[in-house]
């Protein structure tokens, strides 16, 4: 169906608004954003999820550039490699499954996260 942009906005307001606030954010909360609120599939709800991330990456690192704060190469360059191969072989994988599958395996990924985030707070 047809998604209005004032609902995208709003959605988008919120995703913004909890991220800013928790620092967290990325596909793990934008992904059901797209497919509760606004009904997207699951496959094309995580291709705009990874658009948006970009581009909001690329506004902070742009906002912060000016700051002073200088960037650990050692860190970001294996950090981002590692990160583009697993993309790569997670595209692969994701092709041969089902959107109910790749929605299964999402709330499993999001559960187990919100397991050691919360064992991380009270240890």
């Amino acid at each position: 169906g047809e998604v209005r942009p004032a609902k995208a906005g709003a959605a988008g307001a919120g995703l913004g608004a909890v991220t800013g606030l928790l620092g967290v954010g990325g596909g793990f909360l934008a992904v059901p954003a797209l497919t509760r609120v606004l009904n997207l599939p699951v496959r094309r709800a995580i291709g705009t999820s990874l658009l948006v991330i970009t581009v909001n990456s690329l506004a902070a690192l742009g906002a912060r550039a000016g700051t002073g704060t200088p960037l650990d190469w050692s860190v970001i360059a294996p950090f981002t490699a590692a990160a583009v191969l697993g993309a790569w072989d997670g595209k692969r994988y994701a092709q041969r499954l089902s959107g109910d599958t790749l929605r299964r395996l999402f709330a499993y990924a999001l559960l187990a996260v919100a397991a050691f985030m919360l064992a991380d707070a009270f240890i």
